[in-house]
C-alpha cells in the first residue's frame, strides 16, 4: 500500500532506513534525525536534513579541533625550549671564562697562597658553569626530537660530550697534577648530571632555570666590585667581630638580590616562552603555578646541587685545602657554609618571586558556571 499525502503515514518511506553508526554519538544524531524528520512530515513541513547536519558540524567542531590543537601542542611529546641555542652560546663563554679565570689564579705567582686553595676556592664557580652548559647545549641539541626516551638518552650523551671536552681543556692547559685532575672530573660530572637535567619533558622548564641561573651568576660577578663599600656601610671597622657581622650581611644583600633577579628571570622567560610558542603552533599549553615554582627556585637548586657534586666529587680537594693550616681549615668551613646559605637563600627569594610575579598576572576566576546553575535549575 502506496503512502497518500496528508495521511498518518506520510512520514513513512518505501525505501529502508539508513542505520547509523551503533557507538558513538553518531546514532544518537541519526535517530534524532529520523525522529524529527517525521515529526514535521505528520505536521505538513517539509523535513529539513541539513540542520541535524549541521548541529552535528557543530557539536563536532566544538568538540573536536580543542583536543586536535591540544594534541599539536603536548601530544605526550617532550616540550620546544626557545632560546635554547643562545643560552648554550652564552654558557660555553661562561664557562671558558670560568675555567680561564680558574687557571690563571692558579698559576699567579703574586697571589701568595698555595694553588690548592685557590683550587678549592674557585672549583664551586666552574662546577656551577659546567652544570649550566651541560643543560643547554643539551637543550640546543636535542630541541628537536620528539620521542622522549630518545630525547633523554641524547641529552645524557650530549652533556657527557661537553664534560670530556672541558676535562681535555683542564689537563691540557693546568698543571698535570692530582688537583687537576679533580677538577676534570669533577666538572664532567657535573656536565653530564646538567645534560640529563636537559632529558626532562618540561624543557621551558629547564630553559627558565639555566637563564636565571646565568642571570644571578653575572650578576654575583658585578656584585663583587660593591662589597668593599657595603661592608664600609655595613660599620666594617678594625675589630675582626665587626668585620665578620659587616661581611654576613653583604652575603646576604648578595643573595637576596641574586634571588631575586633570578625569580624574575625565570618569570620572563617562561612568559616569553609561551608566546613563542602561541606564534609557532598558533597555541600553547598553559603552565600552572608549580612549573612556575620550580623555575623560580631553579637557580638555589643548582647552587645546592653543586654544593653536593663538590662534597662528593671534589671532596679530597677540599681536604687537602683545610688541611694546610688551621686558618685554612676555618676558611673552608666558612666558604661552604656560606655557599650552602646562600643556595638557600636564593632558592626561597627566587621561587617566591616568581610566584608573586605570576599571581599578579591571573584574572579573576570564570563565573558562567554560577550563571548557568539557576537556568539549568
Amino acid at each position: 500500500m502506496s503512502n497518500q499525502p496528508g495521511s498518518s503515514t506520510a512520514a513513512e518511506t518505501d525505501q529502508p532506513e539508513t542505520v547509523g553508526p551503533t557507538t558513538g554519538d553518531g546514532a544518537t544524531v541519526e535517530t534524532s534525525s529520523v525522529k524529527a524528520s517525521s515529526v514535521k512530515a505528520s505536521s505538513g513541513e517539509a523535513p529539513s536534513a541539513e540542520a541535524p547536519a549541521s548541529e552535528a558540524r557543530t557539536g563536532e567542531d566544538a568538540a573536536g579541533p580543542a583536543h586536535g590543537d591540544e594534541g599539536t601542542v603536548t601530544g605526550g611529546r617532550p616540550e620546544f625550549a626557545p632560546g635554547a641555542l643562545v643560552l648554550a652560546l652564552l654558557s660555553l663563554g661562561w664557562l671558558a671564562a670560568m675555567l680561564w679565570s680558574t687557571r690563571e689564579a692558579i698559576h699567579s705567582t703574586a697571589a701568595g697562597v698555595t694553588a690548592i686553595s685557590l683550587s678549592a676556592y674557585a672549583l664551586p664557580g666552574v662546577i656551577t658553569a659546567a652544570l649550566v652548559t651541560g643543560a643547554t647545549v643539551a637543550l640546543a641539541a636535542t630541541n628537536r626530537l620528539g620521542r622522549a626516551t630518545l630525547r633523554f638518552l641524547a641529552a645524557v650523551g650530549t652533556g657527557l660530550v661537553v664534560g670530556l671536552l672541558a676535562a681535555v681543556a683542564i689537563n691540557l692547559t693546568y698543571a698535570d697534577n692530582a688537583t687537576t685532575n679533580t677538577i676534570a672530573g669533577t666538572t664532567a660530572a657535573a656536565a653530564i648530571i646538567g645534560g640529563a637535567m636537559a632529558g626532562a619533558r618540561q624543557a621551558r622548564v629547564v630553559g627558565a632555570i639555566t637563564a636565571a641561573t646565568l642571570t644571578a651568576q653575572i650578576f654575583v660577578v658585578l656584585f663583587s666590585r660593591a662589597r668593599d663599600p657595603l661592608s664600609d656601610l655595613f660599620g666594617a671597622g678594625e675589630t675582626q667581630q665587626s668585620v665578620l657581622d659587616a661581611a654576613k650581611w653583604v652575603s646576604r644583600t648578595e643573595s637576596l638580590l641574586a634571588g631575586l633577579l633570578a625569580g624574575l628571570a625565570a618569570y620572563l622567560y617562561l612568559t616569553w616562552s609561551r608566546r613563542r610558542a602561541e606564534r609557532r603552533d598558533g597555541v600553547a599549553s598553559p603552565l600552572r603555578w608549580p612549573a612556575y615554582l620550580v623555575a623560580g627556585a631553579g637557580a638555589g637548586l643548582l647552587l645546592l646541587l653543586t654544593e653536593v657534586i663538590i662534597r662528593i666529587g671534589g671532596g679530597g680537594l677540599l681536604d687537602l685545602a683545610a688541611a694546610l693550616s688551621e686558618a685554612d681549615e676555618v676558611a673552608q668551613t666558612a666558604l661552604g657554609t656560606s655557599r650552602v646559605d646562600n643556595g638557600i637563600w636564593v632558592l626561597f627569594v627566587g621561587a617566591l618571586t616568581t610566584l608573586i610575579v605570576f599571581g599578579r598576572t591571573l584574572g579573576p576566576r570564570p563565573v558562567e558556571d554560577e550563571t548557568d546553575e539557576p537556568a539549568a535549575s
